[in-house]
């Protein structure tokens, strides 16, 4: 854990970023120049039967915490939730007040996401395809995971306005014939086959079954691809393809001018080294809409704590 001396004077407020996979959690004192961030802990979500357990143990000897702020992997409407894949239910006023919080608000995870971007550097969000960005047009954030994050930001009163959503869960819409073929073997399966199936960490083990008949765990999978493994490499071009068309969809959807933002672990630990020329080819081929598509700006989220980050400023926020 890291850790560094609290000023007294300043306000304190709780950021956290709650998934399938990881928490990320700190603590920050909020001051005229911005956060600055005192504490900070990774854990392995699915060691932790429920979140308060988890936030007694980042809390333990901890000065009081003027507001929180929590983003999610799962709707919200602010005040309780359920994560889509953990059994962990939130209530925010009982959060409050079983750890004197003050204030705190729960949010879908990529609306947190989504309000991180604005801090992000040119390093933590480099660039995929320049295009030709608009000021004041509205932007996507994108991200696979565990399951597949979306969210939407526009322009309002000198600001941005988030709109978060389940994008994620819409149907999957194949590309090409491999792809239909894909779809033709998840439905056998499950039935209605959604992005998420496809464009997420275990989407792309069910790539690689698919492909090769045989099972293989995400972070398997990827390391097989950073190392050559031919058959790792097939499952990440169609996943990236896969990827490229859906993000591209959303775009056209957004008219997102502004820009694409993908975020993720897969996309962030591959993309640098694997490149991202399946992604960018389905992102583009939308027809008569190519060149639209070829205008939008999109980067690459390589900055982990996204969604942690943009949660410490909702919390800022609600500081006063």
């Amino acid at each position: 854990m890291s850790q560094l001396q609290f000023d007294p004077s300043a306000p304190l407020v709780l950021g956290g970023d709650l998934g399938g996979t990881k928490t990320l959690l700190a603590l920050a004192e909020a001051a005229g120049d911005g956060l600055r961030i005192v504490a900070e802990r990774r854990y392995a979500s699915r060691d932790h039967a429920d979140f308060a357990a988890l936030l007694a143990d980042f809390l333990d000897g901890r000065p009081a915490v003027r507001a929180a702020c929590f983003g999610l992997a799962g709707p919200t409407d602010g005040a309780s939730a359920r994560l889509t894949y953990l059994p962990w239910t939130l209530d925010a006023d009982g959060l409050a007040r079983r750890f004197g919080l003050g204030r705190v608000r729960l949010v879908n995870d990529f609306a947190a996401a989504a309000h991180g971007l604005a801090g992000l550097s040119d390093a933590q969000a480099p660039l995929l395809q320049a295009g030709r960005p608009e000021a004041g047009a509205p932007r996507i954030v994108v991200g696979p995971g565990t399951g597949l994050g979306v969210a939407g930001l526009l322009p309002e009163a000198g600001g941005w306005r988030v709109v978060p959503g389940e994008g994620g869960h819409m149907g999957f819409a194949p590309q090409d014939e491999t792809q239909a073929a894909l779809w033709h073997h998840l439905y056998a399966q499950h039935g209605r086959v959604t992005a998420e199936d496809v464009v997420s960490g275990p989407g792309l083990a069910r790539i690689f079954a698919f492909l090769h008949g045989r099972p293989r765990n995400p972070e398997e999978i990827g390391s097989a691809a950073l190392a050559g493994d031919a058959g790792a490499l097939a499952a990440w071009r169609l996943w990236s393809a896969a990827c490229g068309a859906f993000a591209g969809d959303l775009a056209l959807h957004w008219l997102a001018r502004g820009g694409v933002w993908l975020a993720g672990g897969i996309a962030a630990k591959l993309m640098p080294a694997l490149g991202a020329a399946e992604f960018l080819a389905a992102f583009k081929a939308k027809r008569e809409h190519r060149a639209l598509a070829e205008a939008m700006p999109v980067r690459l989220v390589v900055e982990e704590r996204l969604g942690l980050l943009g949660a410490l400023a909702l919390a800022a926020a609600q500081a006063g």
